[in-house]
């Protein structure tokens, strides 16, 4: 989305992120929402200036660590088991109702 040559959100393309979230704003909303969203950038701004030289780049906030298992093949469910909990069938399939 283009800002003006300032970086402030106007209430034009308040309205035309309005319509193309499909909801309905009235005038007094559209100046709320133009002075907060150009609220919410000034303090980007302010983080833009922050000196992150040397800081590490994080994926997460949170220190996670991916938990693995072996890969191994298992036994899985014949046809006949997985057939006989559901409710629609034919032949071997599950039969689902028809989306329109």
């Amino acid at each position: 989305m283009a800002t003006d040559k300032d970086n402030k959100i106007s209430a034009k393309q308040v309205s035309h992120l309005a319509e193309l979230a499909r909801i309905e704003l009235t005038e007094e909303e559209k100046e709320a929402f133009t002075i907060h969203l150009n609220a919410v950038l000034d303090y980007f701004k302010i983080l833009d200036e922050a000196d992150t030289k040397n800081i590490r780049p994080m994926l997460s906030v949170l220190e996670l660590t991916n938990v693995w298992r072996e890969d191994a093949p298992k036994p899985s469910l014949t046809t006949e088991e997985v057939l006989e909990g559901v409710p629609r069938k034919e032949k071997n399939y599950i039969k689902s109702p028809r989306i329109a």
